[in-house]
Formats: structure tokens, sequence, C-alpha cells
């Protein structure tokens, strides 16, 4: 295929990274498919497989090394934790962000000297909604997903002019969903707060439902492939509508507006 290019995604054992790794090998790119436990990507068949921990500089170092020469880098792995601030631990936050923010770093400052020289490159990353919008009992993801975006838009200033491109991809609800890797419940003074919230994507999302994470390894292969691909890609009709509310709108207006979409009475 003309303008093929070896393309590594971390993450890639479920959801938005399994599927971004079928869509990048359906239209012809070549594709290494990473997660801290290869036997989650065995329904990959004919994808070339790495083992990588993206807290793990020598984990790092020997996937790269194994998968060589690489166009462009899908930084998805991600944990997801939610739980108040309050009282939420503080090593909670260090691994997310750890994973979310540091793991895509590490992989970025690997290949930036080599990509420099050569002048070319894409760095494709991504967040979340929450990355531009906080959200409650989500602190620490929110945050680490807020760190992602800096990184990326300071990357995006820094290696645009060496031929780099650096891409912000922003999902919103999407099915199946990323499985929580923990619930801290916090105080018992937050249990409706938390009944209020569970299923708040159910209101946003109205009878359509989650859009399947086929449209995200799309929009992530159209970021790779096309050179005029914005800093910031909203996924899913939902971010588009939350992240376009929260460009225009106030602080106080945003907030007034998701409450009456959202029903909230706290």
């Amino acid at each position: 295929m003309a303008g093929s290019k070896r393309v590594l995604v971390t993450g890639a054992g479920r959801a938005i990274g399994f599927a971004t790794v079928q869509v990048l090998a359906q239209r012809g790119h070549r594709v290494i498919a990473t997660a801290r436990d290869t036997s989650t990507l065995s329904a990959l068949e004919g994808i070339e497989v790495c083992q990588l921990d993206v807290t793990d500089q020598a984990s790092v170092d020997a996937c790269l090394a194994q998968a060589g020469e690489l166009d462009a880098i899908v930084n998805n792995a991600a944990l997801a934790r939610t739980g108040p601030a309050e009282d939420y631990p503080l090593q909670g936050f260090r691994d997310m962000f750890e994973t979310n923010a540091l793991g895509a770093l590490r992989i970025i400052q690997a290949l930036l000297p080599k990509w420099r020289e050569r002048g070319s490159g894409v760095i494709v990353n991504v967040s979340s909604v929450n990355g531009q919008v906080g959200s409650p009992m989500e602190a620490a993801y929110g945050a680490s997903k807020f760190a992602l975006e800096a990184i990326t838009e300071a990357l995006h200033y820094e290696v645009r002019h060496f031929g780099i491109r650096s891409v912000i991809i922003q999902p919103g609800y999407i099915a199946p969903g990323m499985k929580p890797s923990g619930r801290h419940d916090g105080p018992p003074a937050y249990a409706e707060l938390w009944a209020q919230w569970t299923g708040a994507d159910g209101k946003m999302l109205g009878t359509g439902g989650r859009p399947g994470p086929e449209i995200v390894g799309e929009a992530i292969a159209n970021a790779i492939e096309d050179p005029a691909t914005p800093l910031r890609v909203p996924v899913g009709a939902d971010a588009k509508m939350i992240l376009g509310a929260r460009r225009a709108m106030d602080d106080q207006a945003f907030e007034a507006a998701m409450r009456q979409v959202l029903k909230l009475t706290w």
C-alpha cells in the first residue's frame, strides 16, 4: 500500500486499542500491537505483537528495539480509577499519572531524537473528554489526562517544525468502555453524588447509546494519514457537544448547562 506506515499501538488488548489495531491493519498499515499481557492480543491474527509496560523504562526500550523503525506511535495505554478527591489515595494519583501521562512521554522521548533527525513522525495521544472537562469522582483520571494534553500541546509547538505531528484524540463515552481498574467509594457523604453521577452518560447520550470503539480507531487512522489533522480531535457526538460547549461558554454557563442536561440536583 502506498503510504503504508509502521505504527506501534499501546494498550492494544481491549476496546479502543484493539479496534485501532484492526482498523490500521485493514487500511494496509504495518502494526505492532502491545500490551502488558500479550495473551490479550491472541485474537489479533497476523499482527506483530510486543510485550510492553509503559511504566517501565527497560520494557519500553526492549519493545522499541524489537519494533525497529516507526512512522507513528499511538499512546493508548491507560488506567481508569474513580473516587472522590477528598480521601483518594495519593498513590492512586501517582499510578494514573505514571501510566496515562508519563507512560506516553517515555515512548515519545525515546523516539524523538531519531524522528527529529529523520524529519518525520506522528504522535497520537489518546486522551478523553476528561482531558479538558473535570468530572466528579474522576479527579485523578482527569488530572492525568489534562497532563497528557498539556504534554501533547507543548510538543505540537516544540517539534512540528521538525516535521513531527502531534494529535490529541478525545473520545466521549465509548462501548464497551474502559473497565475501571478500581473504584474508591470514599466517605458515606458522597453516596448521593455517586448515585446521581452513575449513569449520567445515558442522560448525555439519550436513546442512541454508546458508539463502538471502531469510531475511535477510524479517527486515529485518519490522524496518522492526514497531515492536516488539527491538534485536538473529539470523537463521538457527546464529545463534540461537551467540548464545543466548553470552548464556547464561561465556567458558570457551562456548569449550568451540564446540570440541566444531566438533571443533577447537587
